[in-house]
């Protein structure tokens, strides 16, 4: 069986409490190898290291936080994040970003907060996990100014144009993450995909949410990510294992798994 990782599941979300151990069996019989837990902020963190430590070598954390939690108290947020970085091993920073879609409130303190976990990603020399709804002008506008940061990572949930992408790659070494969006009818991504190339994309499920046809409406999970990889064979007219095989290699190379 080719071996496959979900680079993007919230598996420590409440939407898995009550089957949490049935989910990460079926993960495992689907050919997961490793799965990465992004944060979000302060008030989840316990459940995510808790998850984390019950699996280690399968589930990986990251620390971040999300620009949707950035409000009133984002100073105090964002040390939590800087003060978590150093404590234990992490294995990225992220979710971080800016999303105007939801709110425009913060959206100045969203670029401050990127911007700042940007640097300590490049501190710790560790891969970001970076959120974009509706707000590419002001992501790039925050990579210009860290252009020096030899920065790594993935553009998680990935939606959009090939020239978006070509623009990303000036700024550093990013992947764009591929999960359900893909499989939905009318999706735009499935062109930028192939003009993307394997060599750039890394597999994500985004659990609980955006799940992938045929059970799109319905909770998704880490074990969905081979609907994904099925999808991906189908566009590049090519077996699974072959994109199991590429997208497992970038994923371990870029978050450093063992």
């Amino acid at each position: 069986m080719a071996l496959l990782i979900d680079t993007h599941t919230h598996i420590y979300d409440e939407a898995f409490e009550a089957d949490f151990n049935d989910v990460t069996a079926r993960a495992a019989e689907a050919g997961l190898t490793a799965c990465i837990l992004p944060a979000i902020d302060s008030t989840c963190h316990s459940r995510l290291l808790e998850c984390a430590d019950k699996m280690p070598g399968f589930l990986y954390p990251a620390a971040g936080l999300h620009p949707t939690s950035v409000g009133m108290d984002w100073e105090s947020e964002l040390q939590f994040v800087i003060n978590e970085s150093r404590r234990r091993r992490y294995y990225a920073i992220g979710e971080i970003g800016m999303d105007g879609y939801w709110s425009r409130e913060f959206i100045r303190e969203q670029a401050v907060v990127f911007e700042k976990q940007l640097e300590l990603a490049s501190q710790l020399d560790l891969p970001v996990i970076i959120h974009s709804r509706d707000s590419f002008d002001e992501i790039f506008e925050v990579l210009e100014r860290c252009r020096h940061l030899n920065l790594r990572g993935v553009f998680h949930a990935f939606s959009g144009s090939i020239e978006i992408f070509r623009r990303i790659r000036k700024y550093g070494d990013f992947r764009i993450g591929i999960g359900g969006v893909v499989t939905y009818k009318n999706a735009h991504v499935a062109k930028t995909v192939i003009e993307a190339g394997l060599e750039n994309i890394i597999l994500e499920t985004d659990s609980p949410w955006l799940t992938p046809v045929p059970f799109r409406g319905k909770r998704n999970e880490p074990a969905y990510v081979s609907l994904v990889a099925d999808k991906l064979a189908e566009i590049f007219n090519t077996g699974r294992d072959e994109i199991a095989e590429i997208t497992t290699a970038n994923a371990v190379k870029l978050f450093n798994l063992q």
